[in-house]
């Protein structure tokens, strides 16, 4: 029967503001038990337009991330395990908060105030995030879960002890996960201390905008607005040049297929085993955050635009991925299936005085705002 007059009005503002107003919400749910029987929760933002987002208390990591395509078809776009057992059995970074020194520090060891500090070693010669048990392996605190018109948000505490990894001083992190009805994702961290110290936290979420377990990444467009990056030498440390991309595979800046140039000759591909190296965004750390990154899917329509005032991004083309690893969907990944993109300091900062500095002192506060945001494109644009 045909709706008419004042009803049909009413009718169909009702259903306009039901599709304007979607509802956002945070749940929180266990996701397993730790050896010594602790409890791992994990908590569930959605913003009602398709979007989710699952977080961890273990490693504060981002478990997985459910996107539409330009057709409205959900699918999982991170890298991760579907059980607690794959984090503690094989952990490989996937999706967590990385710190207290994201990246590579050199032979373990810097100085801060005269005074040297060594860091366990656990990446050939060289210190990798935050050492053998970085903040990636430990278990957070799940505080305050909320939600309210347009976006829902979880925080998560961990307290670093003076000492811990090597690091001095005691360090009180926060990772602030919210996810906005507009399709945006957030991740905000921030971090005081009592004594001076070293901090670079990000996260290092392993993406595919085609979906998890589907196969390579290669054919992804990636945009990078950088002049320059941070060769390395052969255990991946920077060698303190600040090389310019013109004419090198490491020139993203009008975009480009991922696997474009990744076999060409060059010894700094060689060195990382594919893309494995930090672009230079800025000299220093920018004022609000604006784009380092912009990801394009033309198989699924999906775009990521990256953002941070972070002076630094490090590029990973997924080339450790060796086919000994199923995830969340049941698939097996390998070499090329995601992508990482960390905004970070430069690594190896506190060894490079010329990169800048990554101390933070009493009284101050350390923060990196991560905003990935999330749109899509209705057919794919030839280049």
């Amino acid at each position: 029967m045909r709706r008419t007059g004042l009803v049909g009005s009413i009718l169909g503002l009702a259903t306009l503001s039901m599709a304007v107003h979607a509802t956002t919400e945070a749940k929180r749910e266990t996701f397993g038990n730790m050896p010594d029987g602790i409890r791992v929760d994990a908590v569930v933002l959605s913003n009602g337009h398709g979007v989710s987002a699952r977080v961890l208390a273990l490693g504060a990591s981002l478990q997985s991330l459910a996107l539409p395509d330009r057709n409205g078809r959900i699918a999982n776009v991170v890298l991760g395990y579907a059980s607690l057992d794959g984090y503690l059995e094989k952990p490989q970074y996937f999706g967590a908060t990385v710190g207290r020194y994201a990246n590579r520090i050199a032979k373990g060891h810097f100085t801060l105030d005269g005074r040297g500090y060594d860091l366990p070693v656990n990446d050939g010669p060289n210190s990798l995030h935050g050492g053998t048990r970085g903040f990636d392996k430990v278990l957070w605190t799940i505080g305050e879960v909320k939600h309210d018109a347009d976006k829902a948000s979880v925080t998560l505490t961990y307290t670093s002890p003076d000492g811990d990894m090597g690091y001095p001083g005691k360090l009180a992190v926060t990772a602030v996960y919210t996810l906005f009805g507009d399709n945006r994702l957030s991740i905000d961290y921030r971090a005081t201390t009592d004594k001076p110290t070293i901090v670079n936290l990000s996260n290092h979420a392993y993406w595919n905008l085609s979906g998890e377990g589907s196969g390579s990444v290669m054919g992804q467009r990636l945009t990078i607005p950088a002049q320059a990056y941070l060769p390395v030498d052969a255990t991946s440390i920077p060698t303190g040049e600040i090389r310019k991309v013109d004419g090198t595979p490491f020139d993203f800046r009008q975009g480009k297929p991922i696997g474009r140039d990744i076999r060409m000759h060059d010894e700094q591909l060689l060195n990382g085993r594919g893309y494995d190296h930090n672009w230079v965004i800025s000299r220093a750390e920018a004022a609000a955050p604006r784009i380092v990154a912009r990801v394009e899917d033309p198989v699924s329509g999906r775009v990521l635009t990256l953002k941070s005032a972070q002076p630094g991004l490090q590029f990973y083309s997924g080339n450790f991925l060796d086919g000994t690893t199923v995830g969340t969907g049941g698939h097996v990944y390998r070499q090329g299936d995601a992508f990482v993109l960390e905004p970070q300091l430069y690594p190896d900062t506190p060894n490079r005085p010329s990169f800048g500095s990554a101390r933070l002192d009493p009284g101050h506060v350390y923060r990196n705002l991560i905003i990935y945001e999330f749109t899509t494109e209705p057919t794919h644009t030839a280049h």
